[in-house]
C-alpha cells in the first residue's frame, strides 16, 4: 500500500477538479508571474483566478519549495 499524500500536495486533486486546470499549468503560471513573494502570489491567485485561500496557499507553497 502506498502512503497517503500529505502536505500541500494533498490539495492537488481538488484544485484540479474545482478550477479545471492541471497542477503543472498552475505551477507554470506561478513561475512565469512577475510576483515572487508567497503572499503576493496567493493574493494574485485569489483575485485573478477566484481561488480559495487554502488552495492558493498550498499551490504556492509547493511550487516555491520545489524551486528552492
Amino acid at each position: 500500500m502506498s502512503e497517503p499524500v500529505k502536505g500541500p500536495a494533498s490539495y492537488f486533486p481538488s484544485i484540479e477538479k474545482k478550477y479545471g486546470r492541471p497542477i503543472g499549468e498552475w505551477q507554470a503560471m506561478i513561475r512565469s508571474s512577475e510576483l515572487t513573494k508567497h503572499m503576493e502570489l496567493v493574493d494574485w491567485l485569489k483575485s485573478e483566478h477566484s481561488m480559495g485561500h487554502g488552495h492558493a496557499n498550498a499551490l504556492v507553497a509547493h511550487t516555491l519549495k520545489e524551486d528552492a
